[in-house]
């Protein structure tokens, strides 16, 4: 009797928990996709920027000011662009806590990412990919839709729903035997990871795609670029990607199809 009123606690708190969640998603501007949001936006921004400036301090910012420049000036004129845009929509409460901030650093590999808050990155690893500003706006529109699409956040709170449901995973197997748990629980593990987690980092990606195409074009880059730029990028990868879906990022071929799957959208916002 006791253990039986334990488990009917036990799945009350979680009904309790999952309508919480329920009411605790967001919607992404402009693709409208639903989106778990459990994390404070004030937590999430002081970390970042506390990273952020860590970061910078132990990494050589670029003596390239013609690099630094460009850099400074895409990343300025796209985050003004859609600043611009979600102003006319009433959006601008989207970027209530966020502080941009652009930098190169010198490292040879080809990355570039965005904090949560506007704070951007670009290693000089990656230029010699982008070739010219136009191929610079392809990953700095990107990296911008991330933050915009606020894809950190998300991240955060399904690692936080996963942990709950192991918690409430385990305590269901109680009164299993040991072995048995261990093999459901290591089975959760590996279900949440390629079912939820590697997935949802695919779809942020194409997410920050389609965004990326949308925001550099509204900043008057011509967006149909980021298809040579793709298959430039692909190029280094040949031979050494992990099967699509075990990888955090679409295949190479994915990607170049996505892209041309949502060109024609890109091109509505673009005003040379």
């Amino acid at each position: 009797m006791e253990t039986k009123n334990r488990h009917i606690l036990l799945v009350m708190a979680i009904m309790i928990a999952i309508s919480g969640i329920y009411w605790s998603c967001a919607t992404v501007p402009i693709t409208g996709r639903r989106q778990l949001s459990l994390v404070p936006e004030s937590e999430l921004m002081a970390m970042s920027y506390t990273q952020y400036n860590q970061f910078l301090e132990e990494h050589k910012i670029s003596q390239n000011q013609e690099q630094v420049d460009m850099v400074k000036r895409v990343g300025e004129r796209i985050a003004s662009a859609v600043e611009k845009y979600f102003e006319q929509k009433g959006w601008s409460d989207q970027f209530a806590n966020f502080q941009w901030e652009f930098n190169l650093i010198e490292d040879d590999t080809p990355n570039a990412w965005c904090m949560p808050g506007g704070k951007v990155v670009f290693y000089t690893g990656i230029l010699p990919i982008t070739q010219n500003e136009e191929g610079l706006a392809v990953v700095m529109g990107h990296e911008i839709a991330h933050a915009v699409a606020k894809h950190g956040s998300e991240r955060m709170s399904q690692q936080i729903g996963i942990q709950f449901g192991a918690v409430a995973l385990s305590a269901l197997l109680s009164e299993k035997p040991e072995e048995t748990q261990n093999l459901y629980l290591a089975a959760y593990g590996v279900t949440s990871q390629v079912g939820l987690m590697l997935p949802y980092s695919r779809k942020h990606e194409h997410e920050a795609d389609r965004l990326g195409l949308i925001f550099m074009a509204m900043a008057g880059y011509n967006p149909s670029v980021a298809v040579d730029f793709w298959q430039r990028m692909a190029q280094l990868s040949q031979g050494g990607s992990p099967p699509a879906f075990l990888s955090t990022h679409p295949s190479d071929q994915a990607r170049v199809n996505y892209i041309r799957e949502v060109l024609p959208e890109a091109l509505e916002y673009y005003n040379p």
